[in-house]
């Protein structure tokens, strides 16, 4: 859809105050009739590949899934959308928090269950030196 030249708003003019104008073309008309329905998923954040630290991985996020495919600009090379939605993501302390935001805000969701945790074995160095350990001793 090609967007006109004037567009509904406000610019400033000579003066302090912005003067208020409406377009009269009818592809700037707003059609609030016509909503699409928006599709997200709820899913804990992993860790990251390139640390071992659990930074950043007990908050739950409410990702907006893309309407529409991204094409590539042959002028610049960028890929993108008009979708504005399928780069936004909510951050959320419990799931229950972002399927009540979904929930409220008519969004349909998906919820991915988070993989198990493995268990974390502590290890200490005093361990390597220790009487009757299993392994051979190596140096």
């Amino acid at each position: 859809q090609v967007r006109g030249v004037a567009q509904p708003g406000s610019a400033r003019v000579l003066g302090t105050r912005g003067r208020r104008f409406e377009s009269g073309r009818p592809d700037q008309q707003a059609n609030y009739t016509e909503t699409v329905p928006m599709r997200a998923r709820i899913f804990q954040r992993p860790k990251s590949a390139s640390q071992s630290g659990q930074a950043n991985t007990g908050s739950w996020v409410l990702e907006f899934q893309p309407s529409e495919r991204e094409l590539n600009d042959p002028l610049m090379g960028w890929w993108g959308s008009h979708d504005t939605l399928g780069s936004v993501r909510l951050r959320f302390d419990t799931p229950d928090d972002a399927k009540a935001y979904a929930d409220n805000h008519g969004i349909t969701w998906d919820f991915e269950v988070p993989p198990a945790s493995r268990p974390i074995k502590p290890k200490a160095y005093a361990d390597n030196f220790r009487y009757g350990r299993s392994e051979n001793w190596t140096h």
